[in-house]
């Protein structure tokens, strides 16, 4: 692997910094257009849902929010109808927004997925109800990232935007002799300032995965979920690794063009994650976990966390297939692969898929998750130091809603913490729900507010 820019990136890059360098967020005397008063006291919790786009497709045309108080989200009488003209605030994005939030809940972030304004930065302040306030000048992240950037909070104030691309075709050669090759590409990053809204590096790295490996038709297609460790020295960034099947054939679409390979599903290649250095986003490497063989991207939640001890958890899971929490060492910056957390042995089943993860203190976390013999969606605490689960009970949970489909659990996108409570809306698509709030430290779930769902939409993260 080797870290490299071309000039144009650079260039693109200097100037989105550039724009960027006149944001509104400098609150000092002479800012003539400050960030407005967040009311003193109060720590809101900023529910997401999606809705279906123009096709029809469940969770797909865009984002809403929706700002309550603790008290409200506890209230079972309290009811939020996001979907009410004038009720949700609509943020910018054509298809479903890659939504993140402050610690302290006041502000929202979010990159602009797909369309003519794909890869845009926005970032808005949060008072309540449906009132959101844009702040800062928006920000270009597509000249780095392309129209389709998957990103993170990797830090609070830091965000980092990835993409992987510049992909070979899987073949050479003319029909109907193709002959195989690699897929090839690189992961390109990005550094965001989350709180002056500026790109403060950028870098790229070719993905070699060895001789061998890429021989047997592994190769990566997807970076994601970049967390930056507690040293801030490093970012871990998730990989999403498929192997084709290098002795199949070649298969085509319907225009008689060819995709390329046949994938098979055998695989014994570890979880893999990409290493780069902070700030610099230099020096890659790959680590490799030989406990686990499930990729580590997830869809669009975040799976791996800074732990209280300083090591990073992450959930081992693509699409809910993995059911193994690992740990990244905080003094080798390597898979320790004396550590494994698997959820099928802490809650005595055999087919628990990891839909979305969530660290929140003290070894304790929360995982969403479905099961391949049984329908619905699930609620669990775990202990990732005594290696314990205890699962949550909702009303919601025996929907066959969540099991199968990939716009409810594997679209969900975060769980909702602050101080002794953890915030989880549930809905599955099209159907009604409630906000469930859990005390982590009592193990108390509580059903809280009513949330009303629309037509192919639903609830899919809270701040």
């Amino acid at each position: 692997m080797r870290n490299h820019l071309t000039k144009a990136m650079y260039a693109a890059a200097i100037v989105a910094v550039t724009l960027s360098s006149c944001s509104k967020n400098n609150d000092g005397p002479d800012d003539p257009n400050p960030e407005p008063p967040v009311e003193e006291g109060t720590r809101w919790i900023t529910l997401t849902a999606a809705f279906p786009d123009v096709a029809g497709t469940p969770g797909n045309g865009g984002t809403l929010a929706y700002a309550l108080s603790h008290e409200q989200a506890i209230d079972p009488n309290h009811v939020v109808r996001i979907f009410d003209s004038g009720q949700g605030f609509s943020l910018k994005s054509q298809r479903t927004a890659r939504v993140q939030g402050s610690a302290d809940g006041n502000f929202l972030y979010n990159i602009q997925y797909t369309g003519a304004d794909g890869g845009v930065f926005n970032k808005y302040s949060v008072h309540g109800g449906g009132e959101f306030e844009e702040v800062g000048d928006e920000l270009n992240t597509a000249v780095i990232l392309g129209t389709s950037p998957r990103w993170t909070k990797a830090a609070e104030g830091i965000g980092v935007g990835v993409s992987f691309g510049e992909a070979d075709d899987p073949y050479t050669g003319e029909a109907p002799n193709f002959v195989y090759r690699n897929p090839k590409g690189s992961v390109r990053m990005a550094i965001i300032n989350l709180n002056t809204t500026g790109i403060t590096n950028t870098g790229s790295a070719d993905i070699e995965l060895g001789e061998e490996l890429e021989a047997q038709g592994y190769h990566v297609w997807r970076a994601d979920v970049p967390v930056l460790n507690e040293a801030q020295d490093k970012i871990f960034i998730g990989l999403g690794i498929r192997r084709h099947d290098v002795n199949g054939t070649v298969t085509y679409n319907n225009n008689g063009l060819v995709n390329g390979w046949q994938m098979t599903n055998e695989r014994d290649l570890g979880t893999t994650t990409l290493v780069v250095d902070y700030p610099t986003l230099r020096n890659p490497k790959l680590i490799t976990s030989t406990v686990a063989n499930t990729d580590n991207l997830s869809y669009r939640t975040m799976t791996q966390y800074v732990g209280t001890d300083g090591h990073i958890y992450q959930a081992a899971t693509s699409m809910g297939s993995g059911h193994q929490i690992l740990r990244i060492s905080s003094s080798t910056d390597d898979y320790d692969d004396t550590y494994d957390f698997d959820l099928n042995a802490a809650l005595g089943i055999q087919d628990a898929g990891i839909r979305a993860f969530r660290y929140i203190q003290d070894g304790i976390g929360v995982v969403l998750y479905t099961r391949s013999t049984v329908a619905g969606g699930y609620v669990a605490l775990v202990d990732l130091n005594a290696k314990t689960a205890t699962k949550l009970t909702t009303e919601q949970e025996t929907d066959e809603g969540f099991s199968g489909s990939q716009f409810t659990f594997p679209q969900y996108q975060n769980i909702g913490a602050h101080g002794d409570y953890v915030y989880v809306p549930l809905t599955p698509t099209g159907k009604d729900g409630n906000l469930y709030v859990i005390n982590w430290k009592t193990k108390e779930i509580t059903k809280g507010a009513q949330l009303v769902n629309g037509t192919g939409s639903h609830f899919l993260g809270a701040y």
